[in-house]
């Protein structure tokens, strides 16, 4: 098996590709719900919440590791 220069590029682009879609999600989310995501999770302790941030980040791990793959 060969190392591929231009596969490895492709995979770097679409990796990078995937996490800039995450954050920009995560962000329009964060804006649409009424409160700071963040200040729930940490101060109010709404485990709801961090449960569903949990998941979103394993969204964006599945999102890797199919670009990698």
């Amino acid at each position: 098996m060969e190392f591929r220069i231009d596969h490895f590029v492709n995979a770097l682009i679409y990796a990078f590709l995937g996490v800039a879609i995450y954050w920009v999600a995560f962000i329009v989310s964060d804006k649409m719900t009424p409160y700071d995501l963040w200040k729930e999770i940490v101060e109010k302790q709404n485990i709801a919440l961090a449960i569903m941030v949990g998941f979103m980040s394993l969204g964006i791990g599945i999102i890797i590791a199919a670009a990698v793959h």
